[in-house]
């Protein structure tokens, strides 16, 4: 749950650095140096496995870091590095100077208190439903058809919905970010002190991910808030739920589309995908009694019978004891309602936000028409 996050409007800045291995190729160099160890690798929950990009925890006592370069190495980066030397086994000297070469990001910082999950729903969807997006859409899915129908088959997750996923997220892989993944995650790690937990946590799995796919941890790319690839997953996402569809050994959600679809549909079947449910249906109101239950909770949590005591209905024949979710978006005129399913909520658990949902599954409905 980038940019998804999270998301959509990048900055160029790539620093060419050393390169870093791991403990199987050149111990002498990489960040590991101690044998590799059959170590119980802690489970790693699914929810939250992406950021709430909006913050919402309190203030914590971490001192913030001024922006600049290179991230200074002060006590919570060194109890950072104690932590992933005594559970990890990386080697102290590596991943300090790894860390010396992260870059504390202003615009990051000032990217994460001004969230699209702010704006109103008017002006939220005219960023995600656009002709260039359902095209987008329509294209990537004939491009990708036997990996869709293949990866839906098994997850029973609807293909137009992860292709809408990947399109929101990256607009098909064309826009994955262009911050170091390091250098975002370090950044909001230590120099934010509102999620500073969270995002010390996603730095703890992305120097994991990259010791287990051999990947170089200076290089990898991804969006302001550290989400990567075509499906913008958080390291912690990509640790528990990435697939790899080609059977090849690697998990690239960088450069392989399928190895992304058969991840995105991992995830939703991993957070109870109803096979061959609805996702959400239009309602109506009449007078503002609808305002009396509403709340944050995300999940489906009034029944029909319940909402039209309230006067809300729905056109849909749909059993009295229903579970679903009342979505309010703010339109220009007024309020638009919607009832949010099961399979709705289980979009949120990608970007908790009602906004991101509506967007993702009104981009698939328009999608699967124009194919």
């Amino acid at each position: 749950m980038n940019n998804k996050s999270n998301h959509y409007f990048h900055y160029a800045l790539i620093i060419a650095a050393l390169h870093l291995t791991s403990c199987a190729t050149t111990p002498e160099r990489g960040i590991t140096t101690l044998p590799e160890t059959k170590e119980n690798v802690p489970q790693i929950p699914i929810e939250p496995s992406r950021p709430i990009i909006k913050p919402t925890l309190p203030e914590t006592n971490i001192p913030a870091i001024t922006p600049s370069t290179p991230l200074s190495i002060n006590t919570n980066v060194k109890n950072f590095v104690h932590q992933m030397v005594s559970k990890h086994h990386f080697n102290e000297h590596d991943l300090t100077q790894l860390l010396q070469s992260a870059v504390i990001k202003d615009d990051i910082l000032k990217r994460i208190a001004s969230p699209s999950e702010g704006l109103p729903w008017h002006k939220y969807r005219k960023i995600f439903l656009t002709e260039a997006r359902i095209e987008g859409g329509v294209k990537f899915w004939h491009e990708n058809a036997a990996a869709l129908a293949s990866v839906s088959e098994q997850t029973g997750v609807a293909p137009e919905i992860i292709v809408a996923i990947i399109g929101v997220e990256t607009g098909y892989g064309k826009n994955m970010g262009n911050h170091r993944v390091l250098d975002a995650l370090a950044t909001l790690a230590f120099a934010y002190p509102p999620r500073s937990q969270f995002f010390t946590g996603e730095l703890e799995n992305f120097l994991l991910l990259c010791r287990d796919e051999n990947m170089n941890p200076r290089e990898p790319l991804g969006s302001y808030a550290g989400a990567m690839g075509y499906p913008q997953f958080m390291p912690s996402s990509f640790r528990a739920l990435a697939k790899d569809f080609e059977h090849d050994g690697h998990r690239d959600i960088w450069k392989n589309p399928r190895d992304a679809i058969a991840s995105v549909a991992n995830y939703f079947e991993k957070n109870g995908w109803q096979r061959g449910e609805g996702v959400a249906v239009r309602a109506n109101a009449v007078g503002n009694q609808y305002k009396s239950v509403l709340n944050k909770d995300l999940k489906p949590n009034a029944t029909v019978a319940q909402l039209s005591r309230v006067n809300v209905n729905t056109t849909e024949n749909m059993s009295a004891n229903t579970n679903v979710k009342l979505v309010v978006l703010e339109q220009l005129d007024g309020d638009e309602l919607w009832l949010g399913l099961h399979n709705f909520y289980v979009i949120t658990r990608y970007n908790h936000s009602p906004l991101y949902a509506m967007a993702a599954y009104q981009l698939s409905q328009e999608i699967k028409q124009r194919r």
